[in-house]
């Protein structure tokens, strides 16, 4: 697994993700009766998707080996039907194969830029009580207000470079007691991490910390082989905090123009509440004297 994302391509990634998907989908599912005897191959043949999609077996197989990289939009959304993709998969399939008829770029890939502004810094302390933090596109932790870094119990116990909720959620055993739905946390951190590695499969910031994971995390493994992309951009998630207990907030994320791949996630209750007046007391309890932006990662 690690050297599959050491040797990431573009060019393999639309394939990689119709195998994924395909094993997933039953025969019933497709339309099609299921027939005697015990099938070695989970989820649909390659000949029944081709032949559900409308292309040629030899067509589709070359397509999932990755020596045909570039189905037309067509095609595309003729796969995504029989694979039953969510408009958020849908979509992701039809960036993977833009990106894999791109020329191959001359220029190496750079990571984008880990820090935030003066400004930035300030909006995050205007938000107290709410929490809030700054994650960069592969989820290191940039900036944060006192409640936002208290969300993730034990954090600030870690050196400012290797503060990433990925990492964080995966590899600290406490993350599981802290979130209500843990399954759904890391679903959604390995969701951001795979769409990002569909298109962008070399990324410097991305490659030792998916190499990292793949290394130490049987759970990672499991859920990076599923080519699943999608993540939670709002919802609600309860936490269990040892200064306030059990809280259930709402968050919005929100991407900084500006600043690509940066994203603000801010955290909030009704007033009135009771999850509201212990999100007051999150902040209280916070020992962080201010929001130690994440000095030292580069510009």
């Amino acid at each position: 697994m690690a050297g599959e994302q050491r040797n990431g391509s573009v060019g393999t990634e639309p394939g990689r993700f119709l195998r994924a998907h395909r094993t997933r989908v039953t025969p019933e599912q497709a339309g099609l009766k299921a027939g005697p005897g015990m099938r070695r191959t989970p989820g649909l043949r390659r000949e029944e998707l081709a032949t559900l999609a409308g292309v040629s077996i030899d067509y589709y197989t070359r397509l999932e080996r990755g020596k045909e990289a570039r189905p037309s939009p067509s095609v595309v959304d003729a796969l995504a039907r029989v694979l039953l993709l969510d408009d958020h998969a849908h979509e992701h399939l039809r960036d993977l194969a833009v990106c894999a008829a791109r020329p191959a770029a001359s220029v190496p890939p750079t990571a984008p830029a880990s820090s935030v502004g003066p400004g930035i810094r300030l909006l995050l302390e205007s938000l107290r009580p709410n929490p809030a933090v700054v994650v960069s596109r592969t989820m290191d932790l940039l900036a944060w207000n006192p409640g936002g870094l208290r969300l993730f119990v034990g954090m600030e116990q870690w050196p400012v470079e290797k503060r990433n909720v990925a990492r964080w959620v995966f590899l600290n055993p406490g993350a599981r007691t802290v979130f209500e739905h843990w399954d759904e946390q890391i679903r959604a951190c390995v969701g951001r991490l795979r769409a990002l590695a569909g298109t962008d499969p070399d990324a410097p910031d991305l490659v030792g910390l998916v190499e990292e994971l793949l290394a130490e995390s049987p759970e990672f493994v499991r859920l990076w082989d599923r080519y699943e992309v999608r993540a939670h951009t709002h919802g609600s998630k309860t936490f269990h905090l040892p200064d306030v207990g059990e809280l259930t907030l709402s968050y919005q994320s929100m991407q900084l123009e500006g600043f690509p791949g940066h994203r603000l996630v801010a955290h909030y209750a009704d007033p009135g509440t009771p999850d509201h007046d212990k999100m007051v007391l999150l902040d209280l309890a916070a020992t962080e004297p201010d929001l130690n932006p994440a000095e030292g990662k580069g510009n």
